[in-house]
């Protein structure tokens, strides 16, 4: 799959599970009521993160939002924060997201700095995923130990008879829906991580060139270049006359005049 692909898969992707956690933290049926033991009844009650609604059998629908604040159990409101956390999450990736398609030039901008900006919008993303995730999962861990609570005092004996006296209420519709959204969301983050290694600059294909800065022990003639660094312990030594460079050998194959001086 080429770069552009995967980051475009990615961004799709994120943005359909930004739109599902965001529908799931507007619906109302977080919670329905279990019709298990009674099928048929007059009404029908469902709940939401911001308001409790009742359906009649006639079809009509009351809500009552939740005017209170301190008055809602810690693990609702913990809910809440969860979600719009991932909400404003999603926002900032899908923003940044944007700006570091490949496919969108503005201005000079380098791959290297879309390549940091798709990193960034995937690990925003992937935050974003887990937030809706932990917090639909802390809703239906509520729902599943109030279930069984109400189920344990449900049914109670007075004088061999059973009677009701509690409403159960199961996982609604918007649980499955913030779950859904949470793994495309964490999903798209993961590709978009994934595409950032495509888009990064190679800078390990350049050879690597060595220069010899002139200086004292480098030595000049016609007909070539002769340098030493006079590390070595083998080389020649040598020595200067008239302003050039020439070794022992060089000194006793060509006598000069002051070979006879």
């Amino acid at each position: 799959m080429s770069v552009t692909a995967c980051q475009g898969l990615g961004f799709v992707v994120s943005m359909i599970g930004f739109a599902g956690t965001i529908a799931a933290t507007c619906m109302d049926q977080w919670s329905t009521q279990d019709l298990y033991n009674n099928p048929v009844t007059a009404v029908f009650n469902y709940q939401g993160l911001w308001r409790s609604c009742v359906r009649e059998s006639s079809g009509f629908t009351e809500c009552r939002g939740y005017y209170t604040l301190l008055g809602l159990p810690a693990m609702l409101q913990a809910v809440r924060a969860l979600m719009i956390v991932g909400i404003v999450l999603g926002v900032i990736g899908l923003l940044v997201s944007i700006f570091a398609l490949k496919c969108i030039r503005i201005g000079n901008m380098e791959d290297s700095a879309k390549a940091k900006m798709t990193l960034t919008s995937g690990i925003v993303f992937i935050i974003s995923g887990v937030c809706a995730i932990i917090g639909v999962s802390v809703f239906a861990n509520m729902l599943v130990t109030n279930f069984w609570m109400s189920s344990a005092s449900m049914y109670g004996t007075m004088g061999g008879m059973v009677q009701t006296v509690q409403t159960r209420y199961t996982f609604g519709a918007a649980l499955f829906v913030g779950w859904v959204a949470g793994g495309l969301t964490l999903i798209g983050g993961v590709m978009m991580c994934i595409a950032c290694r495509g888009l990064t600059p190679d800078d390990t294909n350049y050879k690597a060139v060595s220069y010899h800065a002139s200086g004292h022990n480098v030595g000049y003639k016609s007909g070539g270049f002769k340098a030493s660094t006079g590390f070595g312990s083998n080389m020649k030594n040598k020595k200067i006359y008239d302003g050039g460079a020439r070794t022992e050998d060089e000194g006793q194959s060509h006598p000069s005049k002051y070979d006879y001086v």
